[in-house]
This record gives C-alpha cells, sequence and structure tokens, in this order.
C-alpha cells in the first residue's frame, strides 16, 4: 500500500518537534494524514514541468457506491419481462415522465434528460449487461475487485488506475492524477503519486499544516532525502499548487465565495482545473447512495433523486471542459447491478450484469453496445440477475489502448489475467 505524508512518523529520539507540545504535534499529524492531498510515490520527486507532456489526453472515472440498478437507468424497454418482473418500480415507457428512446429498444431515465444532448451529438455511450466475471455479492468484496482490476485476487496490492499512472510516457507530477474527496481511494492506491482533495465547502479550509509554526517544524522535521522526507515535500507541492489553482477559480466565481456542496459544484471545479492544469490525465470521484433494496421508486423516488443530479452534473463538468472535452473520456462504473425482479419491500436486491457509462469527445457514441440475452428466466445469471456478457475490463481498455495511447504489454500489467475482448464494444473509442 502507498504511505500517506507524514504516516507512521517521528523524530529519532523520539521526542516532540520543537516549538510543538507532544500532544499537539501528534494532533497535526494525524490531521495531515487524514486531511492532507496526497499519496506519493518514490518516483514523484521528478515532477515534470506543466506544459512538457504534449499529450492532453485524459481519463475521468465516476464510481456509483453501493450498487446501482442498471436495469433503470438503461431501460430494456422492449422487453416484455421488464415490466412483468418489476410491477411497482418499471420505468413507464414513453410520454411524460417515462424512459427517453435511445434505440429502439433501450431507453433513458427520465432522470437523465440532461444527458441526452451528448446521446445525440454521439459522444455519449453505453455498455449494458457489463460487469466484473467474480460472483460475489459483497459490496466490499466487489468494489475491491472493481478498482484493483483483478477479479478474485484479494492479494493485489495496488489500484488500477494507479498502474496507468505508472505506464504513462514520461515523468510524473504530483497532480497527474486527482481524486475528489479526503482520502485516496483503493483504485488510485500504490507508488504512483496521487493528489486527493476535499471540493465543495471544504476545498480551501486551512489544514493544521498550513499554520506558519505547524509548517516550519514539519519542514525541519523532513528536510532530508530519504523516501519519507521526499514524500512529505512533493506532498506541499501539490497541496499549494491545487490550492493556488482552487483559489484563483473562487476568485472569479461568485466573489470569491466558494461553491455549495455537490456534485455538479465538485465537477466543475474539476473541470476548470483541468483548463488551468493540463497536467491532470486522471481523475476519480466516487459517489454512494445506490444500495435500493427499499423503495427505490419508479421514475419518481430514491434512485430518481439521485440520479438527477449526477447526470445534471455530468453534463455540466462537459461543457465546463469546453475543447478539453475532446481529448477526455469518462467512465461512470458501478461494483454490480441489481437483481430483475423487484423485492416485497418496492426495491432491488444485489445482482449481477449492470451498465457502464461512456461519455466523451473520443467515444463512438448514440449506441448502446451490448451482448444482450433477453430477461427471460432461462437467459438471467443464475435465474434472477443480467449476466455478464462483457467484462468491465474490455471498455477501460479500449479507453486506455486507443484513447490513451497504452500498448498491449502496458495493458496487460494493468489489467493481469484479463480475458480476450469478446468484441461487444468494438470500435467504442474512436481511433
Amino acid at each position: 500500500m502507498a504511505k500517506r505524508c507524514g504516516e507512521s512518523e517521528e523524530r529519532a529520539d523520539g521526542g516532540p518537534v520543537r516549538g510543538l507540545g507532544r500532544r499537539e504535534f501528534i494532533r497535526a499529524a494525524a490531521a495531515l494524514t487524514a486531511a492532507g492531498i496526497t499519496l506519493i510515490g518514490p518516483h514523484a520527486w521528478a515532477a515534470r514541468a506543466l506544459g512538457d507532456d504534449p499529450s492532453r489526453k485524459r481519463l475521468v472515472v465516476v464510481f456509483m457506491r453501493g450498487a446501482v440498478d442498471g436495469l433503470n437507468v438503461v431501460v430494456p424497454t422492449g422487453d416484455g419481462q421488464y415490466y412483468e418482473q418489476r410491477p411497482t418500480i418499471a420505468i413507464p415507457r414513453g410520454g411524460d415522465g417515462g424512459a427517453i428512446n435511445l434505440d429502439g429498444h433501450f431507453g433513458l431515465n427520465p432522470a437523465l434528460a440532461g444527458l441526452m444532448p451528448y446521446w445525440n451529438d454521439g459522444t455519449l455511450a453505453f455498455v449494458h449487461a457489463c460487469g466484473s466475471p467474480d460472483p460475489t455479492r459483497s459490496h466490499f468484496d466487489a468494489q475491491d475487485f472493481m478498482e484493483s482490476g483483478t477479479p478474485g485476487v484479494k492479494a493485489t496490492r495496488d489500484g488500477w488506475m494507479n498502474r496507468v499512472i505508472a505506464a504513462l510516457p514520461g515523468a510524473h507530477g504530483p497532480t497527474e492524477a486527482v481524486s475528489l474527496g479526503p482520502t485516496v481511494p483503493r483504485i488510485l492506491s500504490g507508488p504512483m503519486a496521487v493528489a486527493n482533495i476535499p471540493l465543495g465547502r471544504a476545498a480551501d479550509h486551512p489544514m493544521p499544516l498550513d499554520n506558519p509554526k505547524i509548517e516550519d517544524a514539519f519542514d525541519r522535521l523532513y528536510d532530508r532525502r530519504d523516501a519519507l522526507s521526499r514524500a512529505y515535500q512533493e506532498g506541499r507541492v501539490a497541496r499549494r499548487q491545487l490550492l493556488s489553482e482552487l483559489m484563483a477559480d473562487m476568485r472569479e466565481a461568485d466573489n470569491g465565495a466558494p461553491s455549495s456542496a455537490g456534485f455538479g459544484n465538485d465537477t466543475d471545479r474539476l473541470a476548470r482545473l483541468i483548463a488551468r492544469d493540463p497536467g491532470i490525465r486522471l481523475a476519480f470521484a466516487a459517489l454512494g447512495g445506490w444500495d435500493t433494496h427499499v423503495s427505490e421508486g419508479s421514475n419518481r423516488g430514491q434512485l430518481t433523486n439521485h440520479l438527477k443530479p449526477l447526470g445534471d452534473g455530468l453534463a455540466s463538468f462537459a461543457r465546463q471542459l469546453g475543447p478539453a472535452f475532446d481529448d477526455t473520456v469518462i467512465l461512470v462504473i458501478s461494483e454490480f447491478g441489481r437483481t430483475v425482479h423487484e423485492n416485497g419491500n418496492g426495491g432491488t436486491d444485489h445482482g449481477h450484469g449492470n451498465v457502464m457509462w461512456v461519455m466523451g469527445g473520443p467515444v463512438r457514441g448514440r449506441r448502446v453496445y451490448a451482448r444482450w440475452d433477453g430477461l427471460d428466466p432461462g437467459s438471467l445469471y443464475q435465474e434472477r440477475d443480467v449476466p455478464v456478457t462483457t467484462d468491465f475490463r474490455e471498455p477501460i481498455g479500449q479507453a486506455l489502448g486507443v484513447h490513451m495511447g497504452l500498448d498491449a504489454p502496458a495493458l496487460r500489467r494493468i489489467f493481469p489475467g484479463a480475458p480476450a475482448a469478446s468484441g461487444n464494444t468494438s470500435g467504442l473509442i474512436k481511433a
């Protein structure tokens, strides 16, 4: 596992840092670990200057934690079994509040109407019956496997996005990969440098480390050339750089007042960070609240209430990116899908196959990519779930290979043991 700046370190003599009481020092160190913005790897000190890398291609991943109900996101309106199995929570066909037609067989949840301009202009696609081949119905294990990129293998130490950083050409700076949130997630954990930053109201809140006295103490503590000192020094550079860009953005919007919390605000901020810092190549965000065992709702209710800000936030992100959207691929993923049959609580239980969203200028959109076997009981996984007919690593591999330019050996290192491509997503990313 990667080390966080300031983790498990104290002065060699065990005493407090000069000028700080021991309790104050420990509190500051703990705050640095919890709220600091970087996980740093041993190679991070070789940071490149912004603009040295001619490539501006980037990948953004949004993880819907809790297993979203893909059947109520991209709705198989042409499959009668869908309506038979979901008498109270199915999304109606067409009309006011009904599924928005995509291709005659699938429709889009009306809460995601804000994404239809991207479907219509061919920069939004979906991959249905997609997911992990591992059969687990545990949120923890399924998320771990999807973030490590090695389904069924619990011993993998790093996340697949961290391995992507290592595979990208050139030296790697501290803001090449950014995670939105207070901690670095499993998908980005590993030896390569990653910056994580809380957005929303917490974006510009000072840390204890920003206190000049505490900053000076830590600077003196980690002033050597050992790996941890380099990690600390790199972390300070990353924090100053990102906060400077964030503050510049805040000064230009709402007379410098920070935005209110919310996914749309955070993605707008990320888009402006990308515009200011073209060195950002990878970004990650996670959203919770998708575990809809009870009162899921149809075109109104719990799921819809979560989908609308996500869809509107992605649409706003695309607009804010401006020309950078042409060089960006956005993936929206979840650990597994949900049962075809609704349960007795007006919800759905843990399933298997799901839908992946793929958006961006390089996407060959206006299509639902799938080997769709239908929802008859005999076609379902264990006679209850959408089967996984496309391994989640296949469309991601296309984004990394065709879009990010990684070769076959690099992709094998990022996704060791991945099966051969099924061809279900052939042409998803433009060459």
